[in-house]
């Protein structure tokens, strides 16, 4: 008889994981995504107002949920937030801002905005989460929400795509220094997703061909095609992935 391989589960149960920017779009999708493979999910955002309601929603179906208010430009926030809390298991960083604009008419405050959440928050929520599993010994899986634009340049998106850029970057690095402690750091780089933050684009008829015509797949991205990787790179199934991203574009990228 042969010993088969057992396949890695891609169940979640008895682990806590956190996701930053959860009240709306792709971090909603995700802190979902947990909840129903079995992990007890805290959604974490500056409207905590429409994390109740989600957090309810979620506990309806059985799985297991809470709020939490967390305004991650502000570093002394995020360090008080792990510091008074349990340790996570698993962290998904979703929290993003986009001021669309032509390089030539970017304006300081827009450029120091995004930077603020998209990067500096990325940067600093990341660090105050490995010194917390650091300092108890704990392993984990941290995942950031990146973009296709880390890959690529796009219209009037030279600050958005620079922030995504620099993520990747940081990850890279990350994930070098703290394999050994066994944290794994990855990112998931969606494509054009139908959110409240895209329908502005998607309403404007030029940019909206300009997006069908680069995606090879046909379609325009939705919050669940990003649900199963994220879950993926949350479970042991990802064990030894890290450093890298998984790049769901529709085939954007591929030419």
């Amino acid at each position: 008889m042969i010993k088969l391989p057992n396949t890695p589960s891609f169940r979640l149960d008895g682990k806590k994981a956190v996701v930053v920017g959860a009240s709306s779009g792709i971090g909603l999708g995700c802190a979902v995504a947990l909840a129903s493979a079995g992990a007890n999910v805290s959604l974490v955002s500056r409207r905590v107002d429409l994390l109740n309601d989600i957090v309810n929603s979620i506990n309806q179906k059985g799985w297991k949920s809470n709020a939490h208010k967390l305004d991650v430009t502000e570093v002394s926030n995020i360090k008080n937030f792990f510091d008074t809390h349990e340790t996570f298991d698993i962290a998904v960083f979703s929290a993003g801002i986009a001021k669309h604009s032509t390089a030539l008419e970017t304006q300081e405050y827009d450029y120091d905005n995004v930077m603020s959440v998209n990067t500096k928050g990325a940067y600093f929520f990341a660090q105050a989460y490995a010194e917390k599993l650091i300092s108890k010994k704990s392993t984990g899986s941290l995942v950031f929400i990146s973009s296709q634009m880390s890959k690529v340049g796009g219209l009037e998106r030279a600050v958005y795509s620079g922030t995504k850029h620099a993520l990747e970057g940081f990850q890279k690095s990350m994930a070098t220094e703290w394999g050994a402690y066994g944290i794994r750091v990855n990112s998931i780089c969606p494509t054009f997703i139908k959110t409240s933050l895209t329908a502005s684009t998607f309403a404007n008829k030029e940019h909206l061909k300009w997006i069908k015509e680069k995606i090879k797949i046909g379609r325009v991205g939705e919050v669940e095609d990003i649900m199963g990787a994220v879950v993926f790179l949350a479970s042991d199934a990802s064990s030894l992935i890290t450093g890298t991203s998984i790049v769901i574009d529709g085939g954007w990228t591929s030419s």
